[in-house]
Order: structure tokens, then sequence, then C-alpha cells
């Protein structure tokens, strides 16, 4: 007999079972939902796949074989197990449960994701946030990432992509006391004769070459400095230190902005670019608990009141 059973196969296994654990083909039968014929008819087919008569009838009583004893004995355990790890799995389908694998980058998981974290795991109790926080682009199905928070320009085709705010721009900022010692860009070119704060993308050898915009069109300069970073934050502390000019997205500045504390420069060249998405793979039934993540950020952008959706 083939070890993979089909699906007559299990069927015929089921009816075998309901007889055996009642010895009887009525109250099997009603167990079941079939009739006593359909039922006698499964069983007889599945003797002729073992090729061994599993059960002695008569027209009193019906009981078990030595063979039908032992398969008994046997399977009844294991399907039993496979019933109740089925209706586990169906769980999953009525409450929010299991584990959702999330790829952030730092700054929009601070904006979307912490906010909404006391809430979320008062609600979902049965939900596990596996909360990995990156500025690295990596490929979310590849890494067994369930959903990822990222830039609208490094987000694959083929993924679905939910927008959250509305579009970003870098802007170059500077400490007054870095301004007062060094003067001020007039143009993003003349940044090549200033001190400047660097980033590197996470997984690439140089760092990043800092994006203006003038007369239709991107344009890089390639700065210099005395510190390269691949943490933004740490960079963002070195130019309040006034070490240098550093170049971060205007909305994680505008506070340091607004107190004073840094100056945003050459505002002319900065263009706005694809915001943020939460974005997740394509798919025909989604597990309630990775809906329930993705309706609590779109929860936590609609009340911040800058979403476009």
């Amino acid at each position: 007999m083939d070890p993979m059973l089909s699906g007559s196969d299990y069927n015929q296994l089921r009816a075998f079972l309901a007889v055996g654990e009642t010895l009887s083909f009525s109250r099997a039968a009603e167990r079941l939902g079939v009739s006593p014929s359909a039922l006698s008819q499964l069983v007889r087919g599945f003797e002729e796949r073992v090729g061994v008569r599993l059960l002695n009838r008569t027209t009193r009583s019906v009981a078990l074989t030595e063979a039908g004893e032992n398969l008994y004995r046997r399977v009844q355990p294991a399907v039993s197990e496979l019933g109740d790890a089925v209706g586990q799995v169906r769980q999953y389908r009525e409450r929010p449960a299991g584990t959702v694998k999330i790829h952030s980058f730092h700054a929009a998981a601070e904006r979307y994701i912490e906010p909404m974290l006391v809430s979320f795991t008062q609600r979902y109790p049965d939900v596990v946030l596996d909360i990995t926080l990156d500025d690295a682009v990596v490929d979310v199905v590849a890494g067994g990432f369930d959903a990822a928070i990222r830039i609208g320009e490094v987000i694959d085709r083929d993924m679905v992509a939910v927008r959250l705010g509305p579009d970003l721009r870098q802007v170059a900022v500077a400490a007054p006391a870095y301004l007062e010692s060094h003067g001020r860009p007039e143009h993003p070119r003349d940044l090549v004769d200033h001190r400047c704060i660097r980033w590197r993308w996470p997984g690439h050898v140089m760092p990043y070459a800092w994006e203006f915009f003038e007369n239709g069109s991107w344009f890089e300069v390639a700065v210099d400095g005395p510190l390269i970073f691949n943490d933004k934050d740490m960079a963002l502390r070195a130019t309040l230190r006034g070490i240098g000019i550093g170049f971060c997205v205007e909305d994680t500045v505008r506070d340091h902005i607004t107190t004073g504390m840094l100056v945003p420069l050459l505002e002319r060249w900065s263009a706005a670019f694809p915001g943020r998405f939460l974005c997740y793979p394509r798919q025909r039934q989604m597990a309630p608990a990775l809906r329930a993540f993705i309706d609590a950020v779109r929860a936590v952008d609609a009340e911040m009141g800058d979403g476009n959706g």
C-alpha cells in the first residue's frame, strides 16, 4: 500500500476507525453523517485496498479481526492527534495568534511601530511580534519576514505596498557652532569644502553620496569628512555636537530645527521622494495575526493625520 494516503484512502480509514470504535455500522454512520450502506462500502473498499479482512460482521454484531485490532491500536492515536493539530491551525483563522516577523528601518519603527506596542500586546496576547530593526535593504521573503517598513524606492515590485505618511525629503543640517566656525555652503557642490558627517548603508562599502535636485533631475555630491557611521542616530548626535554637516530625513530633525539646535541648509535643492511604506508579499489568505499588525500600523498612521490612505 502506498504510504501516502489519498483523499479517498483517508475517508476509508476514518470510516474503519469509526466502526472500530463503536463496533456498530449504524452508530458510526450517524457520527460521520453518512448512510450505513455508504459506510459499509467505504470499509469494504478499505479492506480491499489493504488486502486483509479487518472486521467480522454478522447480522447482530461487528468485531475487529486480529489484523483490524492491531491496525486500530496503531492508527487511532495518530488520526486523533492529526485532528487536534488541524483544529489548532483553524484557530489561527478565527483569532490572531502566532508570530509575525517584521523588518523595519529604525526611524520608521520609532514612528509607526513603537506607538502601538502597548495596545497591540494587550489586545492580542497570543501574537508575538518578532521585530528586526535594520537600515539594510533585505529580501523580505528570503529573510523569512512577513512584512517590512521601508522607503518607497527600495520596495520590490511584487510586494503589496501600503503608504505610510507623506513623501519625505533629506536636508543638510548643521549646528550653529559649526556654521560660526566654518561658514555655510551656498550650493550643494560647496559641501566638498566642508566637514560632513557621512553615513553608509549596511552591507555597502562606500559611504552614501548625498542626493540633491536641480533643473528637473537628481545629482549626487560625494562629500568628505572626519566621521563615517552605519547608524543614523549616532551620525545625528555628532552633527548636534557641531563636528560637521549632517544629511538627515527632515522629519527626524524637525524638533532640533524648531529649537534652533540645528540649522537647515540648501533647502532649495532638497526635493521630496517616495516616503515610507508597509509592504508584504502578495498572498491569497492572510494570517489574522499579520492582518492585525497591518491594521495597527495603519491606525497609527491615520491618527498622525499625515497619511494618504
